[in-house]
Parts: structure tokens; sequence; C-alpha cells
């Protein structure tokens, strides 16, 4: 029996050695610089240590290599606690800046809006705009599913409507959540569990926002119309502008399951309605419209098949492309809320 317990404590011993140690490997992997000489020399010297720990745990030198695992990773994760995100760095052009707003008298004005003329990924005039509304205009929340990556795979956005009574149309400033690249830094899943990238919020007009997924990235894109009353559609509006604000003074890294497009969403969300279901559907975007019809958040007259159909805008966005009622050319078809 003595010897059946040694070998399960060896065991259980070297899996949570082997899994810190591959932890560990990945934070040096992507946090130090991905692919450097350096990373790799860390990486290296990191697994190996990690692999005399687990040798000596079988050796009989269970009580030293624990110690020396318990030194090891300690070092490791004071490291890691003080790796802290910036707003100083080389950004990419597409967010270069950072969103602001500020309310005067029921007036929101947004600073630094992205208003970009996209041709191509690496061809576009950047433009940066600062934008009033009047918030007794609001009317409209929508939410968009942007496919880059199958089916399960999708990038949340949110559009919200004002009425613009002279001009009769609706004007429409999107919100999205977006990791903050730095100038020829990569995307990567993983990565994004490794404090990898910084968060940013960007309001941007329609145009831009969307276009440039349809039209430019090849994505697939859909759009649904939200209930919501407005009072928390305002709230909403105003937790995000909170939010881009916050990041300015406190940036925070980006985090594929906890702090991503749709998480975030959901956290300011619940605080405007109060209790929110848990669903695996948040962490599989592509499904959210799903989870948002099961809530009453859609349309309740049609399933969800029904709504997805008519709110696929993408070849409406490409048709439209450069029209001046770009907004409402890819809104055609799409019923209002009853």
């Amino acid at each position: 029996m003595p010897d059946a317990f040694v070998f399960a404590g060896r065991c259980v011993a070297s899996i949570i050695v082997v899994g810190a140690t591959s932890w560990g490997a990945l934070a040096l992997w992507f946090k130090i610089s991905e692919r450097s000489a350096v990373a790799q020399l860390c990486v290296g010297l990191w697994s190996l240590a990690g692999l005399a720990i687990v040798a000596s745990i079988w050796n009989g030198h269970f009580i030293v290599a624990l110690g020396a695992f318990a030194l090891f990773f300690s070092a490791l994760a004071f490291w890691w606690f003080w790796v802290a995100p910036s707003n100083d760095r080389l950004w990419n052009d597409d967010v270069a800046n950072q969103t602001t707003g500020t309310v005067t008298d029921n007036v929101l004005v947004v600073r630094n809006l992205r208003n970009f003329n996209w041709r191509s990924r690496a061809d576009f005039d950047a433009r940066w705009e600062t934008r009033q509304y009047d918030l007794g205009r609001l009317r409209s929340l929508d939410m968009i599913l942007s496919y880059w990556a199958g089916p399960a795979i999708a990038h949340t956005l949110v559009s919200f409507g004002f009425d613009d009574e002279d001009a009769g149309v609706v004007d429409h400033v999107v919100f999205t959540v977006e990791i903050r690249r730095q100038h020829g830094q990569l995307f990567s899943e993983i990565g994004g569990f490794f404090k990898m990238y910084e968060l940013c919020i960007v309001a941007a007009d329609e145009r831009d926002a969307l276009r440039v997924r349809t039209n430019v990235r090849g994505e697939d894109d859909y759009l649904y119309r939200v209930r919501m009353a407005p009072e928390q559609i305002r709230s909403l509006l105003l937790a995000y502008v909170d939010a881009a604000n916050r990041l300015v003074h406190a940036p925070r890294f980006y985090n594929t399951i906890t702090a991503n497009c749709t998480t975030i969403i959901y956290q300011m969300v619940k605080r405007i309605v109060g209790h929110l279901p848990l669903s695996p559907r948040l962490l599989l975007s592509g499904y959210l419209p799903e989870y948002v019809h099961a809530i009453g958040g859609l349309d309740s007259r049609r399933p969800v098949s029904e709504l997805r159909a008519l709110g696929r805008f993408t070849q409406r966005a490409r048709d439209a492309d450069q029209s001046a009622s770009f907004s409402a050319d890819i809104r055609k078809g799409i019923p209002e809320l009853a």
C-alpha cells in the first residue's frame, strides 16, 4: 500500500509539474517575443528545468524536486504578475487612436471615431473624427456577427441608431471590441491567453467597421435587431463610452476567453439588465444569436434560422460599397421589431 501511495503521489506531482511547465513555456514564448532567439532560449531552459524536476521526482528526490519546482514557478509567476499592459506601443493604424466620449446636456461627443476608407487591408485613407450624437434621438440597437473562421467563430459588433429628423435617415455608430495589435504583429488565439495583446474599444462609422469586413477581408456578416428598452440601450451605449474612457488611463490585456469581443458585451449588458444565464454560446460566439433569441433579445415572431437568412447582408454590403445610403442598403429586407 505505501508503494501505491508513493506511485500515485509521483504521478500527481509529475502531472502538475508538466502542466505548469507547459503553461510557463507558452507564457515565455508569446510574451518575450514569439519566434525570437531569446524566446527560444528561455523556453528551452524552462522546459529542461521542468523535465529535470520530473526526473528527480521519479529518482527518489521527491521533496527536493518539489522545492525546486516551487522556487522556479514562483519566480516565473512573480515575473508574470508584473507584466503590465501599455498604451505606449507602435500600433497598427486601425487601432492607433483610442476612442473617448463625454456627455454634456444630453449630447454625446465621441472623439477618435474611426472613419477609414478601405481599398485593401494595406491601402486606406485614415480618418479619425469627432462626432456628436443627441441621446434624445437614440432609437435602436443592432447586433452584427462577422464570421471569419467557420460557423462557431465570429466577431461581435454593436451598432446604435439615431434618428436624424432633418435628413430623414438614421445615423449609426458602431462599437467594436478589438485586439490592439502592434505593427507587424499577427493574431494568435493561443497568444490571446498569454497577455500578447492589449484590449481596444473602437467607435466607428458603419461604412468603415462593416464594409472592411465584408468587402475587404471577405468575411460573412449578419445583422440582428435587438429588443431592449430605450433606457437600457442608452445605458449600454454609455457603458461602451465609459469602458473606452477607462482604457485610456488603465490599459487592459485582451484575453481569448475572459476579455474578448463577446464577453465584454455580456458583462456590460449583465450590469444593466441583471441576471443573464451563462452559456457555451458566449464563448462560441458564432452561436450568439441563438443565445440572444433564447433570452428574448431578438424578434420572437421568427425562428433564428429565418432571422439569420434575413439578416445576412454580406452581398448587400458589397453591392452598396461607396453608396451614400450604405447603412440603409445593408438593412433592406430585415424586418423592424414589432
